[in-house]
């Protein structure tokens, strides 16, 4: 998916600004909306990547206006609205703060205040096992795929058509894309550094290297 939200390398942003001291949270509202956001992923009615997507599908000119926890907020009501969780009426209820009892919707797991941390912690395994042998090794130069894919994808655009080295293997594991169409598919997942003036010439430190993590699929022996 080539949305706003992949933003690395982009010009005309401005440096990233670092905040000295930065609190956990910038207003309360934003304590809630990931407190919400955790809440209605534990129940299972929607895997991460596909609330990855949600965020990333978001209208251009939404998305680069709202702040970090207002694109969560967004995208947890449209993926509430699309598995009917919550109506458009019942929605504009509560952002013109007129809200009315919600009719009962179908029963979801729940996840306790006293079960947040342990859950945190254990997160969701995500390795899987090998079909077969890993296509690459460690040292081996490798092209990223000049891949343009509609739906959601972890391969940033910047270094698409790229050539990298190899510098880690990690096993098999869910492939992101997939998962974010609702089907589980175990692939070779490798770290790939590349340089960063192979990425963008004479403009990129040749000291630099950027690291990505990336699935077999993504990749093309160089």
């Amino acid at each position: 998916m080539n949305g706003v939200h992949d933003m690395g390398g982009l010009q005309g942003f401005g440096p990233v600004q670092l905040e000295t001291d930065e609190p956990l949270f910038h207003a309360a509202w934003e304590r809630r909306a990931l407190g919400l956001t955790l809440a209605m992923g534990a129940t299972g009615a929607w895997n991460i990547d596909q609330s990855r997507a949600a965020r990333e599908s978001l209208p251009p000119a939404q998305y680069l206006g709202s702040s970090y926890y207002a694109i969560w907020i967004a995208a947890l009501e449209r993926l509430m609205r699309q598995r009917g969780l919550v109506t458009a009426d019942e929605l504009a209820a509560v952002h013109q703060g007129t809200v009315a009892a919600a009719a009962a919707g179908p029963a979801l797991r729940v996840l306790r205040a006293g079960e947040v941390d342990t859950a945190l912690a254990r997160g969701t395994p995500v390795s899987r096992p090998a079909a077969g042998p890993a296509p690459f090794a460690i040292g081996d130069r490798v092209r990223a795929r000049n891949l343009h894919p509609p739906g959601h994808t972890r391969l940033p655009r910047y270094v698409r058509g790229h050539v990298g080295t190899v510098v880690g293997v990690h096993g098999a594991h869910l492939f992101a894309d997939a998962h974010a169409e609702g089907r589980d598919e175990a692939q070779w997942l490798f770290t790939v550094e590349f340089s960063a003036a192979d990425l963008w010439g004479p403009q990129g430190d040749p000291r630099d290297r950027v690291s990505v993590d990336a699935w077999a699929s993504y990749l093309e022996a160089a």
